[in-house]
């Protein structure tokens, strides 16, 4: 099985990666996260990730732009609803990037991640599969969970404190009640 994984950072990616491999998979990472405030963060993620894939050998295509007004656009009124128009954009991109690149599936390590929606993500990754014409690939990372955070620690790896988007940051640091 060819499959296109999504990416939102290196800590995130650790079980998944060696989860899909060990079980066969032929994997390839998608780093695609316009959601990711301030710049100086996304770069972060970025060289995080772009160091743990090049050490597994894990091959990745990378966004190439920084497009956070884009995501910020799509968002705008939304707020409330933020993390769907948020998963819809980033599965949408990498079952596109996976369809034209003749994988057989795509997935994203936002499974991993046990502050995220699985229901949502799979609903959404679904319907996105279902319309491009690729299977998206669900799995429920989130039991590696322990075991992933112990290794990025080993690793010394950057590891975030929020998810990622602006909205997201100010949950975690700021007491607005």
């Amino acid at each position: 099985m060819r499959l296109m994984l999504h990416v939102c950072c290196g800590p995130c990616a650790i079980y998944p990666v060696k989860t899909l491999r060990e079980n066969g998979a032929d994997v390839m990472g998608y780093f695609y996260n316009p959601n990711i405030h301030p710049f100086t963060e996304w770069s972060k993620r970025r060289q995080t990730f772009s160091t743990y894939a090049e050490s597994i050998s894990l091959p990745v295509i990378y966004q190439k732009t920084y497009d956070l007004e884009g995501f910020l656009q799509k968002v705008v009124f939304r707020e409330k609803n933020r993390c769907a128009v948020c998963y819809h954009d980033r599965l949408l991109s990498a079952a596109r990037i996976a369809k034209n690149g003749n994988f057989d599936c795509f997935s994203s390590t936002l499974l991993y991640s046990k502050f995220q929606n699985h229901n949502l993500i799979r609903s959404i990754g679904e319907a996105i599969g279902a319309s491009a014409g690729i299977d998206f690939f669900y799995q429920d990372f989130r039991e590696g969970w322990k075991e992933g955070i112990i290794t990025s620690k080993e690793l010394n790896m950057y590891r975030q404190q929020y998810c990622g988007c602006i909205y997201s940051e100010t949950e975690r640091y700021c007491d607005l009640k």
